[in-house]
């Protein structure tokens, strides 16, 4: 079926894309977060050009395509956040073709998943973390969490003076011995430094260390891989075909975190989730908001065979997140026992909401009558 219109609805922080269909179907997918209407604007100047009166059955060829036809942006972040409203938008129509949700059309099922509560905020006490992250477990019944170490990109400073001595053994001792923690650094360490870090989370039962050095040093984080018994986790900032493949085959993690808005789509993460599987390594994405790149990444969770443990799940509410409230009609996110569950509504099993549609700048690419 031909393209024959695109929509972006967009604030600076999420966009969302409608495609149409000659026939008049439609499907929803989403821009990268963060500077979505920047983003806008690349999908309807490179994107869109080239998605235009092209078939729905084409997508696969689409997402190489369009990089090599925008060859001086090939290694351009925008221009990969801006394939994933297509992308994504294209699987939606598919999975509502066939009357499916996406995960069946990706060789999965709808159903449940487990969860890890994820907390994104270091201006928190390791008190104050651990009596939430306490009180996230009895509610929700969640049993793994994620939290923040170091600083970001922080040159082996801490958030605060002690502040990463103190939280690990703080929140383990509150959780308990059979909580699964994680640990984020986001770029914080020198290997060296990162490595001592690593023996210390050792330690207290931390069973995954992201992000521990400079993402784009990956032979730092390699360093770091070889030298420690926890998994060390990374990959959610890349994009670039040939990074991954290199990342996978230098060992510079044991477990890979794609984010299927920053990849360019789903069809790109199934790519690196495919070559992480022939490597034997786990793919836990990376999904840190309750944008729709959470929702997406359930739905791959469920269809690949090398699935990690857990699904990431922000814990931010509005007080962090202001902007992730109101954009849907029906919550896809309720957590029971811990677990999240794909519907077995078809495509993405969810409604943008008019309402924040339409307090969103529009903008449309279509061909001419």
């Amino acid at each position: 079926m031909k393209i024959c219109k695109l929509e972006t609805f967009t604030d600076p922080y999420v966009g969302f894309v409608r495609l149409t269909c000659e026939d008049g179907t439609m499907g929803w997918g989403q821009l990268s977060t963060y500077n979505a209407d920047v983003t806008a604007t690349v999908f309807h100047r490179q994107i869109a050009p080239w998605s235009l009166g092209r078939d729905t059955g084409d997508l696969e060829a689409l997402v190489t395509e369009i990089p090599e036809r925008e060859h001086k942006f090939f290694s351009c972040s925008y221009l990969y956040r801006a394939l994933s409203g297509l992308d994504t938008a294209i699987w939606d129509w598919r999975g509502k073709a066939a009357e499916k949700p996406v995960a069946a059309l990706l060789g999965g099922s709808a159903g449940s998943l487990r969860a890890y509560g994820s907390s994104m905020r270091r201006d928190i006490t390791p008190q104050d973390e651990a009596m939430r992250l306490l009180q996230l477990r009895d509610r929700y019944g969640f049993d793994a969490f994620k939290f923040r170490i170091g600083s970001e990109c922080g040159h082996d400073r801490d958030e605060w003076d002690g502040r990463t001595d103190s939280i690990v053994p703080t929140v383990r001792k509150a959780l308990g011995n059979d909580a699964a923690l994680l640990v984020d650094a986001n770029s914080c360490y020198s290997p060296r430094r990162a490595i001592e870090v690593g023996k210390m989370l050792e330690a207290n039962g931390v069973e995954h260390f992201e992000e521990p050095c400079p993402y784009w040093e990956m032979e730092q984080t390699r360093e770091v891989a070889a030298a420690l018994s926890l998994d060390v986790t990374g990959g959610e900032q890349d994009f670039d075909m040939q990074h991954w493949k290199r990342m996978i085959a230098m060992k510079a993690v044991d477990v890979v975190q794609p984010d299927i808005l920053y990849m360019g789509g789903m069809t790109r993460s199934l790519e690196v989730a495919r070559m992480a599987e022939a490597a034997g390594l786990p793919c836990t994405p990376h999904s840190a908001n309750l944008s729709l790149v959470t929702l997406f990444t359930m739905h791959l969770l469920r269809a690949i065979p090398n699935a990690g443990k857990y699904l990431e799940f922000s814990i931010e509410g509005p007080d962090y997140y202001p902007w992730q409230e109101g954009l849907f009609v029906d919550d896809p996110y309720t957590v029971t026992n811990g677990t999240v569950t794909v519907s077995d509504r078809p495509g993405w099993g969810v409604e943008i909401s008019p309402d924040w549609l339409a307090r969103s700048l529009y903008q449309k690419s279509e061909i001419a009558a």
